[in-house]
């Protein structure tokens, strides 16, 4: 038996607007939008970057994607691909966590939830990391801490802006204390990027939650925001249930952190490419 099994079945783990189910594309021709309900082409839809055409909806999309859609040739060089995630605790909940981690290499066909390389966005190098969410809800191991700092060492060496473009549930629990650490580690190697004086720009997508919000993903020199993606360190049925109040309509969505001064841009998916080469122009790599 887990050693959390539940003592009082009536608290349950219901979902949440936005979760996982609702926000990732379905398979199949033809697909109904979460928000619009609008049955939609699924070619129409990946064309328009996997957004949908009437409301804006914005799917859940993975590494590949994003690659292609913000690097100008893709990925040219993946930078500590052979990294994968150790069992230092011999964790087992509902199923051992190898299975879990295995499960996960066969459903997505990555190594970890986060990889990193080099690029260039309208012929500018950079380097860039990007979560999957799919990959155990994007959450963050020891390994994903030592890729971001393997890529941040490699920016610093190269002379190149970092692009962070974050999806996660947050510290993964397998790892107990190990995963906590990595939001000091990354957060200690931002401070030596800051003082190598080059840009951070950091991607905020639906979801970026837990210790990777509450770490690297909030501490961008510029942080951009996909429009109505869930930014929070606790999601909202947490802090209901702690504050036993209802929260106010959008709370802890893209806009509202806009508004009270979290994030500093939203940019549509379609229009994320150029704004980030935009941000980049302003900001000097020498």
């Amino acid at each position: 038996m887990a050693w959390f099994t539940r003592s009082k079945q009536n608290i349950e783990a219901k979902p949440v607007a936005g979760a996982e189910a609702s926000s990732r594309l379905p398979d199949g021709v033809w697909a109904k939008c979460s928000e619009c309900k609008e049955m939609l082409y699924k070619k129409v839809i990946e064309e328009n970057l996997f957004t949908c055409p009437n409301c804006n909806k914005h799917f859940r999309i993975g590494s590949r994607e994003y690659f292609s859609i913000l690097l100008d040739n893709g990925l040219e060089e993946e930078i500590a691909s052979e990294l994968r995630p150790a069992d230092p605790l011999s964790f087992v909940d509902s199923k051992p966590y190898k299975a879990r981690i295995a499960e996960a290499e066969r459903k997505t066909h990555l190594k970890e939830a986060l990889r990193v390389g080099l690029g260039h966005i309208e012929s500018r190098p950079v380097a860039m990391g990007v979560m999957d969410f799919a990959y155990v809800g994007g959450s963050m191991g020891a390994v994903i801490g030592e890729k971001f700092s393997r890529a941040i060492d490699r920016a610093i060496a190269d002379r190149r802006p970092y692009i962070m473009v974050s999806s996660s549930g947050g510290a993964r629990m397998q790892e107990a204390a190990i995963s906590l650490m990595q939001m000091a580690k990354t957060s200690a190697k931002l401070a030596q990027f800051a003082e190598a004086r080059l840009p951070y720009i950091s991607v905020l997508t639906d979801p970026t939650t837990g210790g990777v919000t509450a770490s690297f993903a909030m501490l961008g020199d510029v942080n951009i925001a996909e429009p109505k993606a869930l930014i929070a360190f606790a999601g909202p049925r947490v802090v209901e249930q702690t504050i036993r109040k209802k929260l106010p309509p959008g709370f802890q969505r893209s806009e509202f952190l806009l508004e009270h001064g979290f994030v500093d841009i939203i940019s549509h998916r379609k229009e994320l490419k150029r704004t980030i080469a935009n941000v980049l122009s302003h900001m000097a790599t020498d």
